[in-house]
């Protein structure tokens, strides 16, 4: 395929991974991505396909055509995470809401997770949050605050999804993207090593309402490859990232509830990509 302006090539790939990203440490500038990259994700798209190559659903759900999807999951999508979770929110809304769903999200700077003392904003917030959004699916991305013993991490994921399921709605738990560990992660390593197979755990036990999706599909497990789309700092994802990981989301949906997410020339070159989040990272 061909490759986009400034020699960043696509590879059409499980996950829509785009290739030859520059990575380099957190300090660096981050590097312009342009719009002419998210287009290229409708390119990698079969138009028979409503998830873009994922053609298994959830037993007794069929997938329908976009913008007919009736009472299939998810209608409101509440999603929950870090500053990587917020760099993924204008892309992954924008998905969303080209399909109909409605959208919000809790993802925070610098918080946003369940785990230890950090998470009491969290805690604080998300009762209201259920009762007034009434999501139907949520979805956390694991985050990297999520310290804590391997016990104490399934311990604040199953008061989640006892949250969750408490509302009415189920719960999606997301591996986090490879990042740098850098000296102030370093201490907390084995913690952010420990954390996907802690969710993986309850989601396994609570197979009902609780899911577990592994993203290492879309972004492997090293931060330096140019698989993990990381943005220059090591950690985060500019416009062209952000766009792959909703349509890989997209697809994950598609999988569990028959869901059709929207095409991607729907949305991937909206007028998301100039949010502010990009912005302060230094993106394009």
């Amino acid at each position: 395929m061909t490759g986009v302006p400034g020699g960043a090539g696509v590879v059409c790939a499980r996950g829509m991974n785009f290739e030859n990203l520059p990575l380099a440490r957190r300090t660096a500038r981050l590097a312009l991505v342009p719009a002419a990259a998210l287009i290229a994700l409708t390119a990698c798209q079969d138009s028979g396909d409503p998830a873009g190559g994922a053609t298994t659903s959830v037993a007794g759900s069929d997938a329908r055509e976009d913008g007919e999807k009736g009472d299939t999951k998810p209608q409101r999508l509440l999603w929950m995470g870090d500053s990587v979770s917020e760099a993924q929110v204008p892309a992954v809304g924008a998905a969303m809401e080209a399909a109909g769903v409605e959208f919000e999200s809790m993802a925070s700077t610098g918080g946003g997770g369940v785990v230890g003392e950090i998470a009491e904003p969290t805690w604080k917030a998300l009762p209201k949050t259920l009762e007034t959004f009434r999501p139907d699916v949520v979805a956390y991305q694991i985050t990297t605050y999520d310290w804590g013993t391997p016990d104490e991490q399934r311990a604040a994921y199953t008061r989640l999804a006892e949250a969750v399921a408490d509302a009415g709605a189920e719960l999606l738990l997301v591996s986090a993207p490879p990042f740098e560990v850098d000296d102030f992660y370093k201490p907390h390593e084995a913690e952010i090593k420990a954390a996907p197979g802690s969710a993986k755990t309850v989601a396994d036990g609570r197979s009902d309402s609780v899911r577990f999706l592994d993203s290492t599909s879309l972004w492997g497990t090293d931060s330096g490859a140019a698989m993990a789309q990381r943005s220059k700092d090591g950690i985060h994802s500019c416009q062209q990232g952000s766009a792959a990981f909703a349509q890989w989301f997209g697809k994950e949906l598609h999988k569990l509830y028959g869901f059709a997410p929207a095409q991607a020339e729907k949305w991937a070159t909206g007028s998301w990509t100039g949010e502010k989040v990009f912005s302060q990272l230094g993106c394009a």
